[in-house]
């Protein structure tokens, strides 16, 4: 038997706040997720300014990384690779970057996902929340 390590609630308020934090310093309006390693949805805001739908889909790009336990650029790698068949791929949505796994030894304990400027800064606004946790 395995001992795993979750995310509790300090753990999220942390990453949310370094996040958050991220996303105020470059003047970035986003929505920000935190889900635990099954993509269950423990914290979801959406910053001033930032459009109604990121709201759907920065918990669906956590939800994607946590359960590939990768980022979801990958999929979007696969995808624009011309493996069009993987957007079929049952319960994943969002298969575009600014979802990062969390990682502690080895283990996916959750995810950040971040939608609502370039993917590209989502995912640094989600890296960011999650440094703030040492890993």
């Amino acid at each position: 038997m395995k001992t795993q390590f979750v995310l509790e609630a300090a753990d999220v308020k942390a990453i949310a706040e370094a996040a958050e934090a991220e996303a105020r310093r470059n003047q970035w309006a986003v929505s920000i997720a935190v889900v635990d390693a099954g993509g269950h949805l423990l914290h979801l805001h959406r910053l001033d300014g930032a459009a109604p739908m990121t709201a759907r889909i920065a918990p669906a790009k956590a939800h994607s990384s946590a359960m590939g336990r990768r980022e979801s650029k990958g999929f979007e790698d696969v995808i624009n690779g011309g493996r069009t068949a993987f957007l079929s791929v049952p319960g994943l949505d969002a298969l575009m970057e600014g979802g990062v796994p969390i990682i502690k030894d080895g283990q996916c304990i959750g995810a950040v996902g971040v939608s609502g400027v370039k993917s590209s800064e989502d995912a640094q606004i989600a890296r960011a929340g999650i440094a703030a946790l040492g890993l």
